[in-house]
Formats: structure tokens, C-alpha cells, sequence
């Protein structure tokens, strides 16, 4: 399993719809080939960063057929207005599991 890491400045008083936008946003990701579930998470200390995590298969799952889908579209006109600046995007493995 690969797991995508974004973080998201959001424009400072789009926070809820931001947060709207990526509610709404759901279906595409339950609907992307490879992906098996999706979270956001926001920072109590700045709270205009999120962290949003999709869980893929694979990473071309990601980079590939998500990113290359019309549903990738419809997932940017969802949020991509309230962005402050691009998102930094970056994928991990587990490596070690503690408990």
C-alpha cells in the first residue's frame, strides 16, 4: 500500500468550504481504480494547513490513473479555488508498524 501525503494551505476564510469541497469530493476518490480510503486532517496550530491522506495500491494508481481521469478534474474544481499555493504531495511506505 502507498500512501499519498498532501498538504494544503487554504486561502485564509475558505477553511469550511474548503472542507465542503473535499466531502463532496468522496465519490471520485471511493471511485479512483486502486484507492481504498481517503482522510483530511486539519491543524490546530495553523489552521488553514490540512493534511489530506489517500490510501492506493499502487503508486501509479495514483500518478497515473487518477491523476490522468476526468475525475481528477472534478476533484480540483472541487477545492483548487480555495488553495493558497499548490499542494506538496508526497507518497510513503510503511516500513516498520509499532502496535
Amino acid at each position: 500500500m502507498i500512501l499519498e501525503i498532501a498538504q494544503i494551505e487554504v486561502k485564509p476564510g475558505q477553511e469550511a468550504e474548503f472542507e465542503s469541497g473535499v466531502a463532496k469530493a468522496v465519490p471520485l476518490f471511493r471511485r479512483a481504480k486502486g484507492c481504498s480510503g481517503v482522510t483530511l486532517q486539519r491543524s490546530i496550530e495553523k489552521p488553514t494547513r490540512y493534511r489530506l491522506f489517500v490510501r492506493w495500491e499502487t503508486l501509479e494508481n495514483h500518478t497515473v490513473d487518477f491523476r490522468g481521469s476526468p475525475d481528477f478534474q472534478e476533484w480540483r474544481a472541487c477545492v483548487g479555488h480555495t488553495f493558497a499555493a499548490p499542494p506538496e504531495v508526497e507518497h510513503v511506505r510503511e516500513v516498520v508498524h509499532g502496535f
